[in-house]
């Protein structure tokens, strides 16, 4: 296996480029630092962030005079990307042939895990990281921070592409725990329901508190997978951190039938019956309140991808395995 040196790129008080708004949009120092800290978990090798210098040329000596103090085969140098808004992908930038041959399926494997576009290796001969590190470097600029779309894959990826990372830098394969038995869906339906239905969840649902909670949620480890890795900014509860990209449905599940911790051993199949078209969900709340008229809250990627607008008429069965 390599020996890593890795670091995020610019600095506490010396900021990267950064999306408007954050969220959903990212700050690159703060999440370079996060990936620097996750794959440096995974391959137990050194990581640097700098949080002394106040300028660019100070920064960029610090970052460099550090890696070159290390026992190390490679070094890695974490970025995001920024340009218009519109430009999306991944990237890794080298100098060396030494570092072509790994920016080339590092890239790859980033953005296969991502679902990020491959911008491929690319060399550049004008970085100060890459002239003046002693061993062969790559720059990884993992996507674009003021991509909306980037942004929320990224969010949505994490653990995935720190993984990619690890691997293709250390040229070692981490085997992911395997999954638990879950136990077989019944022959029918426990949970149906057909009517109207609108959207819940996360940063932007002005429909709940910033402190509301879940109903048989209760902690981010109960869902992981249903969560942003981040609260969003002026809440506190687990409704507004819901991922808006994750494909989630509410219900008025009946607890006699479905108990709430039944509910995450499966998903359910939401259909809209209009275009026959559907797609399955994980069930992350009770509700919506029978006052509404709505049979079901989905979440806001999920309303997009069944074509639904709000009031719309949606089928729900619980549990699914197809």
């Amino acid at each position: 296996m390599r020996r890593i040196a890795i670091s995020s790129g610019h600095g506490k008080y010396i900021r990267g480029a950064s999306g408007s708004p954050v969220p959903p949009q990212l700050d690159e120092v703060n999440e370079a630092r996060r990936i620097v800290d996750r794959v440096a978990e995974m391959l137990s090798c050194v990581k640097f962030h700098d949080d002394t210098s106040h300028d660019q040329s100070t920064n960029l000596s610090t970052i460099v005079n550090w890696h070159n103090r290390q026992s190390r085969d490679l070094d890695v140098s974490v970025h995001f990307n920024a340009y218009d808004g519109n430009a999306h992908g991944t990237e890794v930038l080298y100098v060396s042939s030494s570092g072509l041959e790994i920016a080339t399926p590092c890239s790859a494997a980033i953005s296969l895990a991502g679902d990020f576009t491959n911008r491929g290796a690319k060399k550049r001969t004008d970085l100060y990281f890459l002239n003046n590190t002693r061993e062969p470097a790559i720059l990884i600029e993992t996507c674009f921070c003021d991509n909306t779309s980037d942004s929320n894959k990224y969010n949505a990826s994490f653990d995935a592409i720190c993984r990619a990372i690890a691997e293709e830098i250390s040229g070692e394969e981490f085997s992911e725990q395997p999954p638990e038995e879950i136990p077989p869906v019944p022959p029918e339906a426990l949970f149906s329901a057909k009517g109207p239905c609108s959207w819940f969840g996360g940063p932007d649902d002005g429909g709940v508190s910033p402190s509301e909670g879940l109903a048989f949620i209760y902690e981010i480890n109960d869902a992981p997978y249903l969560f942003l890795p981040y609260q969003p900014s002026g809440t506190t509860g687990l409704a507004r951190r819901l991922n808006p990209e994750v494909h989630f449905v509410a219900c008025r599940w009946d607890y006699n039938v479905t108990p709430k911790p039944s509910l995450l051993l499966h998903k359910a199949l939401v259909r809209n019956p209009q275009t026959g078209k559907s797609l399955t969900a994980f069930p992350a709340d009770w509700g919506p309140n029978e006052a509404t008229g709505r049979v079901a809250d989905l979440s806001q990627s999920l309303l997009n991808a069944l074509d639904l607008l709000t009031d719309d008429e949606v089928e729900v069965t619980y549990p699914y395995e197809g």
